[in-house]
């Protein structure tokens, strides 16, 4: 299988943990996609029902709503049954880095929100350690930009300010994005403190320990994995 349609596997079957009545958390990325495609087609057919979906990003309140999933909003519904979502970059302890899409703050909001945090991927985001394959996106503050960019910088970061179609990239909330590559990164729960710390910082790409269960695709088929108990 190209990777599609992996994408699309791993997507699809986080959906059977989907039961009629559940509140859904809808990450933004093109697995997560596959799964809002397919929560869809289980609607549609009657195979589930009374589903309410809680999207993380404009795009996927406009994608949900083309496909006819029925949506809703944290302040009606502040607790989430279920989440599926995906990543740029999983550790073994099911750390992550997201935030490649730019949603990173909604994200992590939908997530502190659920019960049962999915996150879907192809196995190629597996890494020993954070940071070895992406850089951690920040969202901060225009103002002040420049000294956002010199304090990551001083955490060791090489920092560059995401662009997009040769413009600025801002998010939903409209704020720019500095991607930061830290290298392997030894300590992500501590990083994750720095970060949060710092006024300016909005949010960072780092999501420590909220992970419930991941569901990798990859040429062998389609596995689930529980997140190790700590």
């Amino acid at each position: 299988m190209d990777s599609e349609e992996l994408k699309r596997a791993a997507g699809e079957f986080a959906v059977e943990f989907v039961k009629s009545g559940m509140v859904v958390g809808l990450g933004e990325g093109t697995t997560s996609v596959w799964a809002i495609r397919r929560l869809a087609q289980k609607l549609n057919a009657g195979e589930l029902g009374h589903i309410l979906g809680i999207p993380s990003s404009n795009n996927v309140e406009r994608i949900a709503h083309e496909l006819g999933v029925p949506l809703t909003t944290l302040d009606q519904h502040p607790h989430i049954d279920l989440t599926i979502d995906g990543a740029d970059e999983v550790d073994p302890q099911f750390n992550l880095i997201k935030g490649g899409g730019g949603a990173l703050l909604r994200e992590k909001i939908v997530a502190q929100a659920t019960r049962r945090e999915i996150i879907v991927v192809v196995e190629e985001k597996l890494s020993p350690d954070l940071g070895t394959k992406w850089a951690v996106p920040v969202e901060v503050l225009q103002f002040g930009l420049g000294a956002h960019k010199a304090f990551l910088q001083s955490l060791g970061a090489q920092v560059s300010l995401r662009i997009k179609d040769g413009v600025p990239f801002v998010t939903d909330s409209g704020n720019p994005i500095l991607d930061c590559s830290f290298g392997r990164i030894a300590d992500p729960a501590a990083l994750a403190q720095q970060l949060s710390n710092h006024a300016g910082l909005i949010e960072h790409g780092l999501f420590i320990g909220l992970t419930h269960d991941l569901v990798i695709a990859s040429a062998k088929g389609v596995r689930h994995m529980a997140a190790p108990r700590s």
